[in-house]
C-alpha cells in the first residue's frame, strides 16, 4: 500500500512538472486539447494537462531563411521582414528591381494560427503583387521620386488585406530601386548633361548680372558727377552773385558816406560815375605802347565835377 502511494505521488509530481509552462513577456502560446482550440497562455506561469494539451505549431519563415520552420511561441512585438529584390515593370516598360521592408505586428494570435497557413509567405506574396500593381501605374521617373507615395500606398493596401490575418502593417519602406545597367548609364549621362547645362546657365547669369551691376555703377557715377558739376556751378554762381551784392553794398555805403560828408552840395551819382571813369582810364592807358584815347564830352564834364568836389572838400577841411 505504501509503495502504491509513493508511486502515485511520484507520478503526480511528474505530471505536475510536465504541466507547468512558463511564457515570456510579449509572447503567447495557443493551446489545443485533443486537437481542438482550448485557450491562450499569456506571459507568466501557466498549467497544461500533459498528454491532452499541446501547443499549436505555427508555420513560420524567419527573414533571410528560405526554409520553413514551426514554432509554438508567437511573438507579439513588431517584426521587420526583409523581402528579396523583386522584378517589377514600370508603366513605360522598364524592368527594375525593388527591395522592400515591411514592419508588422501580430494583434490577434488566433487569426494567425487559424486564418492563414504561413503568415510570412502570405505577406510576401501579397507585397509582391501589390508592388507590381502600384509600380505598374507609374513611369520610371515617377517611381524614382515618389518613394513616400509608394510607401504610403503599399502600407494602406497591405494593412487592409492582412487585417483578416490578425496582423497590423505599420510601415513599408523601399530600400533600393535598381534600374537596368543601360538605363542607369543613360540616366548618368542625362544627369551629367543637366549639370553642365546648369553650370552654363549659372555662368551666363553671373556674367549678365556683373554687366548690369557695372552699367548701373557707371550710370550712378555719371549721375553723381553731373550732380557735382551742377552743384559746383550753382555754388560758384551764388558766390559770384553774393560777391557782386557785397561790392554793390560797399559802393552804396561809400557813396552814402561821401554824400553825408559833402552835405548834399554835390550829386553822389556823378561822383560814383567819375570814379568809374577814372578806373577805366587807368586800365586803358596801362601798357608799354602809346595809345590815343578819345573821351566823350560828358566824361570831361563829370571829371570836372569830381575836381569841384575835391576843392569843396578841401575848403571844408580848412
Amino acid at each position: 500500500m505504501e509503495t502504491a502511494l509513493i508511486v502515485f505521488a511520484v507520478l503526480a509530481v511528474i505530471f505536475f512538472c510536465f504541466g507547468i509552462r512558463t511564457v515570456q513577456q510579449a509572447t503567447v502560446i495557443i493551446v489545443e486539447r485533443l486537437g481542438k482550440y482550448n485557450g491562450i497562455l499569456t506571459s507568466g506561469i501557466n498549467f497544461m494537462i500533459p498528454f491532452f494539451d499541446k501547443p499549436k505549431q505555427i508555420e513560420w519563415r524567419y527573414p533571410g531563411h528560405m526554409r520553413t520552420q514551426y514554432i509554438s511561441v508567437i511573438d507579439l512585438r513588431e517584426t521587420v521582414y526583409d523581402f528579396p529584390p523583386q522584378d517589377v515593370i514600370t508603366k513605360d516598360n522598364v524592368n527594375i528591381k525593388i527591395n522592400a521592408l515591411i514592419y508588422f505586428q501580430i494583434t490577434d494570435p488566433l487569426k494567425v494560427a487559424y486564418e492563414v497557413t504561413s503568415l510570412q509567405l502570405a505577406i510576401e506574396k501579397l507585397t509582391q503583387t501589390t508592388l507590381r500593381n502600384v509600380i505598374g501605374e507609374l513611369e520610371l521617373d515617377q517611381t524614382l521620386i515618389s518613394r513616400e507615395t509608394i510607401n504610403a500606398k503599399l502600407r494602406t493596401i497591405l494593412d487592409e488585406a492582412s487585417n483578416k490575418w490578425g496582423v497590423k502593417v505599420n510601415r513599408v519602406e523601399l530600400q533600393d530601386i535598381t534600374p537596368p545597367p543601360a538605363i542607369r548609364e543613360a540616366m548618368e549621362k542625362q544627369m551629367k548633361a543637366e549639370r553642365e547645362r546648369r553650370a552654363v546657365i549659372l555662368e551666363a547669369e553671373g556674367t549678365k548680372r556683373a554687366k548690369i551691376l557695372q552699367a548701373e555703377g557707371e550710370k550712378e557715377a555719371a549721375i553723381n558727377k553731373a550732380e557735382g558739376v551742377k552743384r559746383a556751378k550753382i555754388l560758384q554762381a551764388e558766390g559770384e552773385a553774393e560777391a557782386k551784392i557785397k561790392v554793390a553794398q560797399a559802393e552804396a555805403e561809400a557813396v552814402k558816406i561821401v554824400a553825408d560828408n559833402l552835405n548834399q552840395f554835390a550829386n553822389p551819382a556823378n561822383y560814383l560815375i567819375s570814379i568809374k571813369y577814372i578806373e577805366a582810364l587807368q586800365k586803358m592807358v596801362d601798357g608799354k605802347d602809346n595809345k590815343l584815347v578819345y573821351m566823350p564830352y560828358e566824361a570831361t564834364g563829370i571829371l570836372g565835377a569830381v575836381g569841384a568836389v575835391k576843392e569843396l572838400v578841401a575848403q571844408q577841411k580848412k
